[in-house]
């Protein structure tokens, strides 16, 4: 893995944070916007506390969608579900370490629908467990809140531990890539890059803005910026 360049990072807008009541609209507007993905939260009530939208609103969400759906899976055996919510829309599917005692065969199961994979880890949770599957993962999700709820603070030890898995995947010669969800703001989100992110998820920080265009617009200046500044010189 050439780790020489840095990419420059991909935002997600998380509509978890969203009107729900008009998720036509807040999804159409996102359309020209500077979000690469839209992250879609799926809690069950189990796995989190704490129920957001299933299957049919995220069939809606991709009628709309111009961006592709980062689904996120919070939820109790996810390999139920995996060909429906690849059949509604979803490019890529997340699932938690904590939720599957077969994270192998699930991560394979994603893979063979067509979708990138990904593994979310919890706050708690080191990425040392994930030393023996790194390489077949297309996406790690860092938890830099504890699941189930938006609008929590941001977690500061997910500093280290981005840094701790950038590392794992250079050793394992992984292309994964290391998503952050909870808390990203303008005032961490330069922090993340520079530990190893390659995706942020902002939720409450994009939608509570006066505009969330805007608001995506300045994160993408910030990190091109940022991005331009470490760049090799030729």
């Amino acid at each position: 893995m050439n780790s020489s360049r840095r990419i420059v990072p991909l935002l997600a807008p998380s509509l978890l944070a969203a009107d729900f009541g008009n998720l036509q609209h807040e999804t159409e507007r996102l359309a020209g916007s500077a979000a690469d993905w839209l992250h879609c939260d799926v809690m069950d009530g189990r796995f989190v506390p704490n129920i957001s939208f299933g299957i049919p609103v995220l069939q809606a969400i991709h009628r709309h969608a111009q961006q592709p759906l980062d689904v996120h899976l919070m939820i109790e055996e996810p390999q139920q579900y995996l060909a429906a919510f690849r059949d509604a829309g979803a490019a890529n599917i997340t699932v938690h370490y904590e939720a599957c005692p077969h994270l192998h065969r699930v991560v394979q199961q994603i893979k063979a629908l067509g979708c990138r994979a990904g593994v979310a880890l919890n706050p708690h949770t080191p990425v040392a467990v994930l030393e023996d599957i790194i390489a077949d993962l297309d996406l790690v999700c860092i938890m830099s809140v504890n699941p189930g709820f938006g609008g929590q603070s941001f977690i500061p030890n997910t500093l280290r531990k981005v840094a701790a898995l950038k590392e794992l995947i250079v050793d394992y010669n992984s292309s994964a890539l290391i998503e952050i969800d909870g808390g990203v703001s303008l005032d961490n989100a330069a922090a993340l890059v520079e530990a190893g992110a390659d995706v942020l998820v902002a939720g409450s920080f994009v939608f509570n803005s006066p505009d969330p265009v805007a608001t995506l617009a300045t994160m993408r200046q910030q990190l091109n910026a940022l991005v331009a500044e470490t760049q090799p010189a030729r």
